[in-house]
């Protein structure tokens, strides 16, 4: 009972400090009066519905803000604030605006605070927000199943070839895979704080995708541990090729990749970026066939020359990596969120990682990674899947 007592005693006494921080305002005492509230606005989505703009704003300031005036192309117009135009800190609102906007033309919104300052969000061509019915659910998942699916399913049509060839053909073919996986991890990389700078600051955006990317990684480790020892007890009764396990991993890390490309091509269309959604779909349409190639390799080394996998299981590889584009574009199509695409963004850098290390481990075997990449075939492996996927990116721009 006095250890319980003990460890109470801190936290009450912190309850009883941030009380009195709370009561005495000690930032309002150092600004005094005469200093201006610190007002920060966040345009977290937009909407266009016919002859309305609805906004979804955030305070992201310390301070409370209050929305006064609304500006659109220059002209002040009416608005309704839904709950309120006062904003605490953290709070939201919704923001309508009635106003007849011009289809594929550009409109301009600023917001007013009651201090004077504006926050603006630029609609680059307006265009009706898509509204998730049937037949927009329908085009998008056509869209991932041209994205996603069926260039992963290309990919997988390598894999006769892939049985046939000797070890260093082998090597340079998973040197190849970790290349491809590399250029993935960074290109990842690069979008997810391109997409956490995009986030409020209040929301932390880099933090949240440095330990969602950590937490991927730790996870898919631990279902890695998890289905080889379930591998180890099943397989010779199930006939599991040695190399299954981290095929399934690689597709799991992919997949979750591909739920981000497809988040990027649901929000070009949903912003009215036409043409920015079909470039898109043709330079995704080519990096994701490589990424069949990427899955398949482990399947295809060393001692499973001679076994076969069969045509169920390479299905099921397939859809791990491919169906999640259709998720991704339909998300993105229809909830506009920057926390959302840092998230899994995260996911698949940290997966990417753990899938890339578990190759390398696999590969090098017991001569150590160092002596592994020392090999001339195994560097220009690296370097073809770097190539690879550098060259086909060109084309996503």
């Amino acid at each position: 009972m006095k250890l319980k007592l003990l460890a109470l005693l801190p936290l009450v006494l912190l309850a009883g400090l941030l009380m009195v921080i709370v009561r005495l305002g000690p930032a309002e005492l150092i600004q005094g009066s005469s200093v201006p509230p610190v007002e920060k606005l966040a345009i977290t989505s937009l909407e266009l519905a016919p002859g309305q703009i609805a906004l979804s704003v955030l305070n992201d300031g310390p301070d409370a803000v209050t929305i006064a005036q609304v500006v659109v192309d220059d002209a002040f117009w009416t608005f309704h604030a839904e709950p309120t135009a006062t904003l605490e800190h953290l709070r939201r609102t919704r923001i309508t605006i009635p106003y007849p906007w011009v289809h594929g033309e550009t409109h301009v919104v600023r917001l007013m605070t009651s201090t004077g300052l504006t926050f603006e969000r630029v609609i680059a061509v307006a265009v009706e927000t898509p509204k998730p019915t049937l037949r927009f659910l329908g085009v998008f998942a056509l869209i991932g199943l041209y994205v996603g699916v069926i260039p992963v399913a290309l990919g997988l049509l390598w894999y006769p070839l892939m049985r046939s060839i000797g070890r260093s053909g082998m090597q340079f073919l998973l040197a190849l895979t970790v290349g491809l996986l590399v250029y993935l991890l960074v290109d990842s990389a690069h979008d997810g704080l391109q997409a956490a700078g995009q986030v409020p600051g209040s929301l932390q955006g880099p933090a949240l995708f440095v330990f969602g990317a950590i937490a991927a990684y730790l996870t898919l480790d631990m279902i890695g541990a998890a289905l080889a020892k379930r591998r180890q007890r099943e397989r010779a009764a199930a006939g599991i090729p040695s190399g299954w396990l981290l095929a399934l991993l690689i597709a799991i890390g992919i997949g979750l990749h591909n739920f981000g490309e497809g988040l990027a091509i649901g929000s070009a269309f949903a912003l009215g970026e036409l043409g920015l959604g079909t470039l898109l779909i043709v330079g995704f349409t080519l990096h994701n066939t490589t990424e069949g190639l990427a899955i398949i390799a482990p399947l295809a080394k060393g001692g499973d020359l001679a076994e076969r996998v069969s045509l169920g299981r390479l299905v099921q590889l397939g859809l791990i990596g491919g169906v999640p584009t259709i998720a991704g574009a339909w998300l993105g199509a229809f909830v506009q969120s920057p926390i959302i695409s840092v998230f899994f963004l995260a996911l698949g850098v940290g997966a990417i990682a753990q899938v890339t290390r578990q190759i390398l481990m696999q590969s090098a075997g017991e001569g150590g990674i160092t002596a592994y990449l020392r090999e001339a075939h195994v560097v220009g492996g690296l370097a073809a899947g770097v190539l690879v996927m550098y060259v086909t990116g060109l084309i996503v721009g």
